[in-house]
């Protein structure tokens, strides 16, 4: 199997493409500087992936944003710390904020020349409308949670994602679904039948971070530590 066997990138949006994490850490400073204990940049996400996790089982047509201000809510609850409802909402609207990494902008606009570049996130449409300017790309696609009514690791988004593919002409042997998170992404990836490439952001850190535990490992047919070298890669692939 290579990289160029494939008409279409899919991608998860944050933490693959956006720099979630460390928009995570900064947009809740406000709470975490009020924890009485220290709590390391791990825990926070652990917790924040919990909490996150859970409200997306639940609520499963909540608007990301507004789902972001209950996680904050739940957080400020689990650490003894009182916050306000607009505490909450502004830790939604802090999405807007998260950088992208550095190395996606210019790796989006290499593989555009190649491939349809197509969305499947767990977002709203306008939260996705701010991240999408630091990605610096015309997507063929764009698909979020809001658009479907549930959140991945749902089945529901990817057989969404292949339906409105199909009505571009894209069978599930076109797609190569690429993200970071084994729970949200490589999981469902492999139970529709579908390629998958692992951008492994956190290759240099322990644990999931911002994702829960996805048990067993799911496999993927793809690893890189990044957009910039899946992008290298596909250019050595056109040489050889």
């Amino acid at each position: 199997m290579r990289l160029t066997d494939f008409k279409v990138l899919t991608f998860d949006c944050y933490g693959t493409l956006i720099d979630w994490e460390s928009g995570m850490i900064e947009g809740l400073k406000p709470l975490t500087s009020k924890v009485q204990r220290p709590l390391s940049r791990n825990e926070i996400l652990q917790a924040h992936a919990r909490h996150e996790s859970t409200q997306q089982r639940h609520t499963p047509t909540m608007r990301y944003r507004d789902l972001l201000a209950v996680v904050y809510k739940r957080l400020a609850e689990e650490w003894g710390v009182v916050v306000s409802h607009e505490d909450c909402v502004a830790y939604g609207l802090s999405v807007r904020n998260w950088p992208a990494f550095s190395d996606t902008p210019g790796a989006l606009q290499y593989l555009k020349k190649f491939y349809k570049l197509v969305i499947l996130s767990n977002v709203d449409n306008e939260t996705f409308s701010y991240s999408n300017k630091r990605l610096q790309v015309d997507f063929d696609a764009i698909i979020t949670a809001e658009d479907i009514g549930s959140y991945k690791p749902s089945l529901k988004n990817f057989d969404y994602m292949i339906e409105t593919l199909g009505a571009m002409g894209l069978g599930k042997g076109d797609i190569l679904h690429t993200a970071e998170s084994l729970f949200h992404d490589h999981k469902p990836a492999n139970a529709m039948g579908l390629a998958s490439c692992w951008i492994h952001r956190r290759h240099q850190d322990e644990g999931f971070g911002a994702t829960m535990n996805p048990g067993d490992l799911p496999k993927y047919d793809f690893r890189f530590t990044s957009m910039g070298e899946l992008a290298a890669a596909h250019q050595d692939q056109l040489r050889a």
